[in-house]
């Protein structure tokens, strides 16, 4: 009979979800048992525990970052699943919240009703607007959709899929062009710096990973227009701090929303705190409600018992 060990910060919610699913053969501990071969929860408690699991075959995780799993010294004989297909909504609710901010200028008109000033100025509207996505996952994917909704183009950064129908155009890292290409003129080289020179907002939606450090460097910042809006959703190590700060303070972008920042929380000092047009909230953009995540787990576990290959598996090597 598989046994499960339930990990979470308040598992009472869990148990009763998982409970009203009637899984067949399933036992389940609130408390570490080393007999289980299923772990569900977070990935800070199921880190802790990973050492002490002779039996371990399955980890269900209840979110879509797994860093905290993917050092070296860590055992990887098992199979690991993240949440995947479930926070889509609330980021996609999340950055259209802060573009409209900015776009419908709420900001400017709070202040002018404050200050007793007629503010009639038109901040115009998202249809016709260029968003680029740095990763088309399945975050990504619903941003896209999304942005449809408003008639956008959406343009999407990624290391080679192309499997989102809601983006117009594709870029690639790492394809330069062919010989013939530059021999007739045709083609154009899609790297990073080209796609971020077309974009009114810039979406970062990528997992922490080697590859993804500073990913938006100066050298990003400064190919996107000034009127452009950053906003990050993934994970904090993808922005250079210190380059986002000097495009902020010089007026190279409009501004940025950063619901992750690397460290978390953000020490007092942080020069972010205080830096003009930054908007910091906390890593809040998309919470794990134990009904999602347990819907995800449910779909697995019948996978599991049937011996079938689970949904959303984390490659080791790659991070995500």
């Amino acid at each position: 009979m598989p046994k499960l060990f339930l990990t979470t910060q308040d598992p009472k919610e869990y148990l009763d979800l998982i409970h009203q699913a009637n899984l067949p053969d399933l036992e389940i501990f609130t408390e570490f048992n080393p007999a289980c071969d299923i772990v569900f929860g977070d990935t800070g408690r199921i880190k802790k525990t990973l050492s002490d699991l002779p039996h371990l075959k399955w980890v269900q995780t209840t979110s879509a970052g797994v860093e905290r799993l993917m050092d070296s010294s860590l055992r990887r004989d098992y199979t690991l699943t993240n949440a995947r297909n479930v926070f889509g909504e609330s980021m996609s609710e999340y950055v259209f919240g802060y573009m409209l901010f900015f776009k419908k200028r709420i900001r400017p008109r709070v202040l002018a009703q404050r200050a007793k000033q007629w503010d009639n100025e038109d901040g115009g509207v998202l249809r016709g607007k260029t968003l680029g996505l740095i990763g088309v996952g399945s975050i990504g994917a619903h941003i896209a959709m999304t942005a449809k909704h408003f008639r956008m183009n959406v343009w999407g950064y990624t290391r080679g899929s192309e499997t989102s129908k809601h983006v117009d155009r594709y870029f690639h890292a790492q394809s330069p062009l062919s010989q013939r290409e530059r021999a007739e003129g045709e083609g154009e080289n899609k790297d990073l710096t080209t796609f971020a020179s077309g974009l009114d907002y810039l979406v970062v939606v990528l997992p922490k990973t080697d590859g993804t450090n500073s990913i938006v460097n100066a050298e990003v910042l400064d190919a996107l227009p000034p009127h452009a809006l950053l906003i990050n959703v993934g994970r904090g190590n993808a922005v250079d701090e210190s380059a986002l700060v000097e495009a902020l303070n010089q007026n190279k972008i409009a501004g940025a929303v950063l619901d992750v920042t690397e460290p978390e929380p953000l020490p007092e000092d942080h020069l972010f705190w205080t830096t003009p047009n930054l908007f910091l909230t906390f890593h809040t953009s998309a919470l794990s409600y134990p009904e999602d995540m347990v819907s995800v787990f449910v779909e697995n576990y019948k996978l599991y018992i049937e011996g079938k290959p689970l949904k959303h598996q984390v490659d080791f090597e790659r991070g995500y």
